[in-house]
């Protein structure tokens, strides 16, 4: 093992997992108002779809299947034991793995040729995009050029995450692959470390409370079609709303 496997697989992961913890204790105790993707759909709503879309379904598909496959890796060499079902597991995967690189192209765009979408816009936002965009196109070229990674992340990768977070590091099974595996390896553990800093720690609140939440209901005590007209004038008495 030499300084670059000791720094990259066994340093940065530790180094970018406090980060993660601390930085993300410390803004949701401190900053609890910026805990949230501080959404921009009110600024611009169209784009965003065609953006959002996508990318949120690319991500949580290869988001849960690398998390079953760390999991659970028998059960995936398990279901992997047809051909036809790898077949069917490996290219569901590349397509929401392209999926989601649609949509972070189609949201980088929007986020910079939008005028308004300027003023909140700030320079974590393009180290995000980068990062997420590289890591995606990377994860995509390992797909193609190295086939049923499925199987071999099962077998090679789960082993060692398992290792760091039993706290007894060991690299010898990811030594051997291909640098282009190991660079996604240290991209991911670089999109862990500056999650704290970014819209990326909204994940950490999901609003699932909305599931159950009762509908809302608004009655409106005024003629919607007068309202709506342009010809009539103004009124200071605000409607009565429930």
């Amino acid at each position: 093992m030499n300084i670059f496997d000791n720094f990259f697989l066994i340093a940065l992961p530790y180094t970018a997992l406090a980060i993660f913890l601390v930085g993300s204790i410390y803004r949701y105790t401190y900053k609890g108002f910026q805990f949230s993707s501080l959404s921009s759909q009110f600024l611009e709503g169209a784009k965003l779809f065609y953006g959002s879309v996508p990318f949120h379904w690319g991500v949580l598909f290869v988001f849960f299947g690398h998390l079953i496959a760390f999991m659970f890796p028998r059960g995936v060499l398990a279901w992997n034991s047809m051909p036809i079902r790898l077949m069917i597991l490996e290219i569901t995967a590349f397509v929401f793995g392209i999926s989601m690189l649609v949509g972070l192209l189609n949201l980088l765009i929007r986020r910079y040729t939008t005028p308004r979408l300027k003023y909140v816009t700030n320079k974590m936002d393009l180290i995000i995009y980068i990062l997420l965009i590289f890591q995606t196109a990377m994860g995509l070229w390992i797909a193609y050029n190295f086939r049923w990674g499925s199987s071999w992340f099962s077998t090679l990768l789960a082993p060692y995450l398992y290792s760091i977070f039993s706290f007894q590091p060991n690299t010898a099974a990811i030594i051997p692959l291909p640098w282009t595996v190991k660079l996604h390896i240290i991209g991911a553990f670089i999109i862990i470390g500056v999650i704290p800093f970014s819209r990326l720690v909204h994940f950490l609140v999901p609003p699932i409370n909305y599931i159950w939440r009762p509908f809302q209901q608004v009655r409106w005590y005024w003629d919607r079609k007068k309202i709506r007209n342009p010809q009539t004038p103004w009124s200071e008495k605000r409607p009565k709303n429930n």
